[in-house]
């Protein structure tokens, strides 16, 4: 492959949903946009408009394809399975809080999910995202989830999953993944925009 040639990688955070104005870990519950997230994802078809996108990808959790659908792009998106969120199992719409009161040191980036996906089952997926990732030419435009996004953010990067902890991504923002010194070096060219 020409290395010029190599996709910069747009990825999206679904728009709000009643979890993420809550807190509750949003794994494989399909929740629908509130209002204000159907809002947000319209509004990201303004600045995704004078882009162009060889390749579009979502996750098929309902929360993703409607921002997808919203900002512009659900014609040309092909659902990919190995963006759904990180799989929480017992944590399933718990919050934070409510997993400390019974396990006060647990944390996602490295601790994993009991009943769901530990961090190298997280970590292997997101790799295989940014393989694919890596084998195609032209701008690449993704939807998906926040927890997810950062792993595959920080895999990107060669880093550890739990780099992931460290980059906060809230509803309906938008990130760039792409290269430097001539497509040697895997970045983060821009993170957590409105």
């Amino acid at each position: 492959m020409n290395i010029a040639a190599r996709a910069n990688v747009y990825l999206v955070r679904h728009g709000e949903t009643a979890w993420s104005i809550t807190g509750q870990h949003t794994g494989r519950t399909d929740l629908a946009l509130t209002p204000r997230g159907e809002e947000e994802a319209r509004a990201l078809a303004s600045r995704l408009n004078d882009l162009v996108f060889d390749h579009v990808l979502t996750s098929p959790l309902k929360r993703a394809q409607r921002t997808c659908e919203l900002a512009g792009y659900a014609g040309v998106a092909a659902l990919d399975p190995d963006l759904v969120e990180w799989d929480y199992g017992q944590y399933e719409g718990r919050t934070l809080v409510a997993v400390h009161k019974e396990r006060p040191e647990w944390e996602l980036f490295r601790d994993g999910c009991p009943g769901g996906e530990s961090v190298p089952q997280i970590s292997d997926r997101a790799d295989r995202v940014a393989a694919r990732l890596r084998a195609l030419e032209g701008n690449v435009l993704i939807f998906s989830s926040g927890h997810l996004l950062r792993v595959l953010a920080s895999r990107w990067i060669d880093g550890p999953a739990a780099l992931g902890r460290n980059l906060v991504l809230d509803p309906a923002c938008l990130c760039l993944l792409g290269y430097d010194h001539g497509g040697l070096d895997s970045v983060i060219r821009l993170w957590n925009s409105r």
